[in-house]
C-alpha cells in the first residue's frame, strides 16, 4: 500500500500510520509528494502559500509609509542609473557581477535583479504597490509589494492581490519547519516567509491578481466529510475555525512534534459534534482576538514614571526584568504587574510579548546603514499601549487554549479519523 511504501522511505513520528489517517490541510512537501495519496483534492485547502521573500528587508519593509516610499523611489533612481550604465558601457565580454555597484549603501542585488538589468528592464515606482504586511508575529510594518523587488511572492498575490481583500480575506499563517516549533496565527495581511524554516499561509479565500473571482479555498471533498461526520450544517468557516482551534491544541502540538517538523499539519476529526462544536467556538474566538489585537483593551499594568525626567514615550529598546513582571520602556516609564501566564502563549521560540519587545526597537542595519524606528510621531504612545493589548490576548488566549485542552483529549480519538486513502 501507499502507507507501507511511505513508512518504509521516510522516518517519521511513530504515529505515522496514525498521522496518514487524519486530514492533511495541504499535500506533504517532503519527496513524496507526488504520489497519489497526496492529491490537493484530498486535502483542506485547495491552495496554500509560502511567506513572501524579499531578499532585501532593509529595502522592502518599514514601519513608516513615507519612509518606505523614499527608500524604494531611491532604490529605483539607482537601479535605472545602473540599467542606462550597462547600456552604455558594457560590452560582450562584461560580467555583471563585476559591473554593477556593490555598495550595500546604494543597492540591494539579487539574481533576478541582475537578469532584469541585463534585459534592460526598467523600473517605475507605483503607490499601490505599499502594502500592509505582518512580518514578525503582533509586528505589522509596510511592504513594497512587487513581483521583482520582492524575490519570490510565491501566491501571495492571489491571496491578498489588493487591499480591499484584506478586509474580507482571512489566512491562517503557520510556522513550519524544523528549527522552531510550530505556531499559528491569524492574520489578514501579506504574510513574511520567517526565518528559521519559513511559513506556509492557509486562506480562506483566493482570488485574480486583480482582486475579482473571488473563490473559497477549502475543497468541496474536506466538507463532504465533515458533514458526513457532524451533519449537513457544518459550514467551510466552521471547518476553517476547527482547523484553527487544533492547530492551537498543546497535546496535538506535542504529540505530532516530530511530524510537523517534516510536513503540514493533519488533521483529526473528533469523535462528538458537541466537541466539535466547542472546538469551531473557540477556534473562532481565537482568530478574532488574534486578528483584532491592535483593538483589544489594555491589561491593567501600573504605570510607574520617573518624574525626575520629561514625559518621553519614545522607544529604544526596551527590557524585561529578570523575574518578567516588569518592562523597562525607557528612562521616564516602566511597567509592572505583568501577569506571568502571558508568557504561556508562545510563538515559535518567544512568548507574543517578548516578540513586540524584540520587534518593535530602533535598529541600524549593519550593510546598508538604513535605520528602522518603530515609534509613531502621530500615535507617540502606539508601542505602550500596544504591549498592554498583546498581553490581553496572551491571557484570553492561554484561557482559551486551556479550555480546548480540558474538553478535547486527542488520546481518546483512537481509530475515530477520517480515513483518506
Amino acid at each position: 500500500s501507499v502507507v507501507r511504501k511511505v513508512s518504509r522511505s521516510i522516518m517519521l513520528a511513530p504515529f505515522l500510520r496514525k498521522v496518514l489517517d487524519m486530514l492533511t490541510i495541504g499535500s506533504f512537501y517532503l519527496s513524496f509528494q507526488t504520489l497519489p495519496l497526496f492529491s490537493n483534492s484530498h486535502q483542506t485547502f485547495k491552495t496554500y502559500s509560502l511567506g513572501i521573500v524579499t531578499s532585501r528587508d532593509e529595502w522592502a519593509y518599514d514601519f513608516h509609509k513615507p519612509m518606505l516610499i523614499e527608500k524604494i523611489q531611491r532604490f529605483i533612481r539607482n537601479y535605472n542609473s545602473e540599467v542606462f550604465r550597462w547600456s552604455q558601457e558594457s560590452s560582450a565580454t562584461s560580467q555583471v557581477d563585476n559591473f554593477v555597484n556593490n555598495d550595500p549603501t546604494f543597492l540591494k542585488w539579487t539574481d533576478r535583479l541582475k537578469e532584469a538589468l541585463q534585459r534592460g528592464y526598467l523600473l517605475k515606482f507605483e503607490d499601490n504597490k505599499v502594502r500592509s504586511a505582518i512580518y514578525r508575529p503582533f509586528c505589522k510594518q509596510y511592504l513594497y509589494f512587487d513581483h521583482l523587488l520582492n524575490q519570490r511572492r510565491y501566491q501571495q498575490h492571489i491571496i491578498f492581490p489588493t487591499p480591499f481583500t484584506e478586509t474580507e480575506n482571512m489566512v491562517i499563517w503557520v510556522k513550519v519547519g524544523s528549527d522552531w516549533p510550530m505556531f499559528a496565527l491569524a492574520i489578514n495581511v501579506i504574510a513574511d516567509l520567517l526565518p528559521q524554516g519559513g511559513s506556509q499561509c492557509f486562506p480562506y479565500y483566493i482570488y485574480s491578481e486583480d482582486g475579482s473571482n473571488r473563490r473559497e479555498n477549502i475543497t468541496d471533498w474536506s466538507l463532504e466529510q465533515f458533514q458526513e461526520r457532524y451533519g449537513t450544517g457544518v459550514s467551510k468557516w466552521d471547518i476553517f475555525h476547527y482547523v484553527y482551534a487544533l492547530l492551537h491544541h498543546p497535546q496535538y502540538i506535542e504529540r505530532y512534534s516530530e511530524n510537523l517538523k517534516h510536513e503540514l499539519p493533519r488533521i483529526p476529526m473528533l469523535r462528538e459534534r458537541s466537541v466539535f462544536e466547542m472546538c469551531v467556538r473557540i477556534g473562532k474566538r481565537l482568530m478574532e482576538i488574534h486578528l483584532n489585537y491592535e483593538q483589544a483593551s489594555e491589561y491593567s499594568l501600573r504605570w510607574v514614571e520617573n518624574r525626575e525626567v520629561p514625559v518621553n514615550w519614545y522607544v529604544k529598546k526596551m527590557r524585561l526584568t529578570p523575574n518578567k513582571d516588569t518592562l523597562v520602556v525607557n528612562e521616564w516609564l516602566t511597567l509592572t504587574g505583568i501577569p506571568q501566564e502571558c508568557f504561556k502563549y508562545r510563538l515559535g521560540n518567544r512568548s507574543a510579548l517578548e516578540w513586540v519587545i524584540d520587534q518593535y526597537q530602533v535598529s541600524t542595519h549593519a550593510r546598508s546603514g538604513i535605520m528602522s524606528d518603530p515609534n509613531r510621531d502621530e500615535e507617540p504612545e502606539y508601542i505602550v499601549r500596544l504591549v498592554g493589548r498583546v498581553i490581553t490576548v496572551s491571557v484570553e488566549t492561554v484561557k482559551l487554549v486551556e479550555e480546548l485542552e480540558q474538553a478535547v483529549h486527542l488520546e481518546n480519538e483512537n481509530g475515530e479519523t477520517v480515513q483518506v486513502l
